[in-house]
């Protein structure tokens, strides 16, 4: 990933009318839009900063950034969704501070930590599944409402396939189960995001829909 300064090329393609067309060119523009505000943000904090935007099938655009820490010399990535990034911005709520958090938690980890490999073929992605991601879902959220009883684990849903589940067994009534496509749990952990914190997030939801905190 060569430094970038300046916004990527990102081209609008198959318009075949002028409302395609239109939609296109729209489109492009907010692509541009945020990767620029994204870029300005983290020059806030770092000086080394390069990013891409990528586009992934199932989930639409996707931005990659890397800065480099004080040395110069080791590179942390991170990824982030379009819909986020937009609702962030929208917000008010200090997104320069939030992008850079994410960061300056990698660089806890010595040495770098670049996006790390997908898995090839069924066995690595099972592997990463079972022996990474399953693991520490289960010992992050337990570790989040400790003392409390939490359920985690693997389940299914028939609309969404494999998901793991993390919910409050004492919560009798209502909905009292967070479940998420391992899809969307292996695409976190690609992107140097914490996997756990989507669980986590829902688990906080059912526990506001039920007076808890």
């Amino acid at each position: 990933m060569s430094k970038e300064t300046t916004e990527p090329e990102i081209t609008a393609s198959g318009a075949n009318n002028q409302t395609t067309d239109n939609s296109n060119e729209k489109m492009v523009d907010l692509l541009k839009a945020v990767y620029h505000n994204c870029m300005t943000a983290l020059k806030m904090f770092f000086d080394d900063v390069s990013g891409q935007v990528l586009n992934q099938e199932r989930y639409g655009p996707i931005f990659v950034f890397q800065v480099k820490d004080a040395s110069s010399s080791n590179v942390y990535a991170c990824g982030f969704f379009l819909k986020e990034l937009v609702a962030r911005f929208q917000s008010g709520k200090d997104p320069a501070q939030w992008l850079s958090s994410f960061y300056f938690e990698l660089m806890k980890t010595e040495g770098g930590k670049p996006l790390p490999n997908p898995p090839a073929g069924e066995e690595e992605t099972k592997a990463l599944i079972d022996k990474t991601l399953v693991p520490h879902c289960i010992e992050a959220v337990r570790g989040e409402f400790a003392p409390e009883q939490v359920h985690a684990g693997l389940g299914f849903v028939p609309e969404n396939g494999p998901v793991f589940e993390a919910g409050f067994p004492a919560i009798r009534d209502g909905n009292n189960v967070c479940a998420v496509p391992l899809h969307i749990l292996i695409t976190h952990h690609l992107l140097n995001r914490d996997p756990a914190d989507i669980l986590i997030e829902g688990m906080y939801n059912i526990r506001e829909q039920h007076g808890l905190d």
